[in-house]
């Protein structure tokens, strides 16, 4: 294909609004206990809808049900399955149990509170879950016909997570925690011993993590033995096996320079799952962003299982008849999908996308590094543009993304905002700030008391790097951030103006006085572990607040935000707005009604989409 010469940023891309808005997005996959179908659940503009497909790939929607959500905290843990129900979240916060075959779900639980991770006894005649309603938070316990009321089956802490029942219904464990802690600094795996005709607990241990050491993932072996789970080491993850009998405990696996879990953002996160016979524990990890697979045998063998042509897998799931997994995976040019690996390798049921476009407007990221502030190396993703069309003149103009969290991490998975970007001619960066996960301990916990400084820095060295080294033009920087990402966006073009032609902020945090007042339950006190508590930490609150210095910002910035955002409300997009009203600093302030923390209706995303390439058309391409 013959390319030609055009500007960067100017170049024409299948890769549209209008496909991005229509894209499914993947939440997750179980099989059934049969282990003949999976269910996975698709969000459809905004609406998650329940899918059972055979091994075959014949589906079906599950028509009946509207809409999934789990409603505790950010969501997740949506459904989990019985032998003859699909037991699901949802939207109004209920708890609902579905007929796989026909019938029409009944509600379980009544309407108060919000729910999450139901999980159904062995026998099929109780439901474990996750209840709060906003200011205490418990596990409950229901019969699964919804007869009788709900009964507390745990209190006492201030967060519950991934309940699991052992397979002859005699224990149940999970992981708990408490503030002013989250799940990734400091939580417990819990066993309780239950009894009775109505299942109560009759003793509880702790049987791994404590206030500095997060846990993750407790599940039960089929055989009824043992319980594994994750726990965090001094710099890196270990799984480990506990014996119900002896109350033995051992670390079974001990990578170096990879993480076992997740931070649990939402509900029903998984990154292992048992071997049908129980004599070996699938793992994915997480190697510096990138997703490796390996069957841990009870022994300590290690066996690495290749996921070629995939890079980042999630939601690991192992049919109980054999040795089948299924995830959703994905590369940087691969869009996600639902996958099976058997014996003969991978096999695809399902597309995130409508259209497959080339691998060639698809790039795979190179590992970037730079010196930051300190002496210290940061890390993060360049995607150079791409374009099998057309080809540019001179350095591109880059965007540097900042991911949101803080505790998150930017990865090897697929990426359509950055081929959006870079099939247009762009350079796209991932910045993977101090703070962020995948890189040890040690690394994610350097932003802590010090959110606002050094994850700003790590933004502005990483583009100060990249343009000595013409990747990008030092006049076309563009720096774009979402929540905690749009938080870094505003300080940068605060603390350093003219570093950056333009800034793209989505639902940031401007005043953090205003969200230690005004965030939800569980990151109530996440601002206390990240700059410090007040009223001690006063002057850094000040110091690390954008809307404080907004007069010093002079680069265009524009500004999205959703009306119902209960984590970063609508006020610290607003005052923003009202300080660059008043030194006449070139903005634009893009309000969508009805959406909240991070955008989901159709008609949203691709309004989006226009808005920002509008911007930096008139703020970046066009600019004098």
């Amino acid at each position: 294909m013959t390319s030609h010469i055009k500007p960067f940023g100017l170049w024409e891309s299948p890769i549209s609004p209008q496909l991005l808005s229509r894209r499914v997005r993947f939440e997750d996959v179980q099989w059934t206990l049969d282990g003949q179908f999976l269910v996975w659940t698709e969000s459809r503009s905004g609406q998650t809808v329940p899918v059972l497909c055979s091994r075959s790939g014949v589906r079906r929607d599950l028509n009946a049900i509207q809409s999934l959500r789990g409603g505790v905290g950010y969501g997740g843990g949506e459904f989990n399955l019985s032998e003859e129900y699909l037991l699901f979240v949802e939207r109004d916060g209920r708890i609902y149990a579905q007929p796989f075959q026909h019938g029409t779900p009944r509600p379980i639980t009544p309407p108060f509170g919000a729910c999450a991770s139901p999980v159904a006894s062995p026998d099929g005649k109780w439901v474990v879950f996750v209840w709060s309603d906003g200011i205490q938070d418990v596990l409950g316990i229901v019969d699964s016909r919804g007869q009788q009321w709900p009964q507390k089956l745990a209190i006492g802490a201030d967060f519950y997570m991934q309940p699991a029942w052992h397979p002859q219904g005699k224990y149940l464990a999970w992981v708990e925690w408490n503030h002013p802690h989250m799940p990734w600094d400091g939580s417990r795996v819990m066993l309780a011993t239950l009894e009775g005709t109505t299942p109560v607990i009759q003793h509880m241990q702790v049987v791994g993590g404590d206030d500095h050491t997060p846990t993750f993932q407790p599940a039960f072996s089929p055989d009824g033995q043992w319980l594994c789970f994750v726990e965090g080491g001094e710099e890196w993850d270990r799984l480990i096996l506990f014996h119900l009998s002896s109350g033995a405990r051992q670390v079974l696996y001990a990578p170096e320079q990879a993480h076992l879990m997740v931070p649990a953002w939402v509900q029903g996160l998984r990154t292992l799952a048992w071997a049908p016979d129980s004599q070996a524990i699938y793992v994915v990890q997480n190697a510096l962003g990138q997703s490796n697979l390996s069957r841990i045998s009870l022994d300590g063998k290690v066996e690495f299982v290749s996921t070629s042509p995939y890079t980042w897998l999630s939601q690991i799931t192992v049919s109980p008849k054999d040795d089948v997994l299924a995830f959703i995976a994905s590369s940087p040019n691969t869009p996600n999908q639902i996958v099976i690996l058997d014996q003969h390798g991978f096999h695809t049921l399902a597309y995130s996308e409508s259209e497959m476009i080339s691998p060639e407007f698809y790039p795979v990221p190179e590992s970037l590094t730079w010196e930051t502030s300190g002496g210290m190396t940061a890390y993060g993703l360049y995607y150079p543009p791409s374009n099998p069309q057309f080809q540019g003149q001179g350095l591109p103009p880059a965007i540097f993304n900042v991911h949101g969290g803080p505790t998150s991490q930017a990865t090897m998975a697929y990426n359509p905002e950055a081929a959006y970007f870079t099939s247009r001619g762009y350079a796209y960066v991932e910045v993977n700030y101090r703070g962020s996960t995948g890189y040890g301990r040690r690394y994610r916990e350097a932003l802590k008391g010090n959110w606002g400084k050094v994850d700003v820095e790590d933004a502005v060295t990483c583009a100060q790097a990249l343009a000595e080294r013409q990747l990008a033009d030092p006049k076309r920087l563009i720096i774009k951030g979402g929540s905690a990402g749009g938080y870094t966006v505003l300080n940068a073009l605060a603390h350093f103006p003219g570093t950056f032609k333009a800034g793209v902020c989505l639902y940031g945090v401007s005043n953090l006085f205003m969200l230690d007042m005004d965030t939800h339950k569980f990151e109530a006190r996440y601002t206390a572990s990240l700059v410090g508590e007040l009223p001690e930490a006063a002057q850094k609150y000040h110091d690390w607040s954008p809307v404080f210095h907004a007069r010093n910002i002079r680069d265009p910035l524009i500004i999205f935000q959703g009306s119902e955002d209960k984590v970063v409300p609508p006020n610290q997009s607003e005052v923003i707005v009202k300080a660059l009203q008043q030194t006449g600093t070139p903005h634009r302030y893009v309000l969508y009604e009805g959406e909240g923390h991070g955008f989901r209706k159709s008609e949203t995303i691709l309004n989006y989409y226009q808005e920002l390439e509008r911007f930096l058309l008139q703020y970046v391409l066009f600019a004098p």
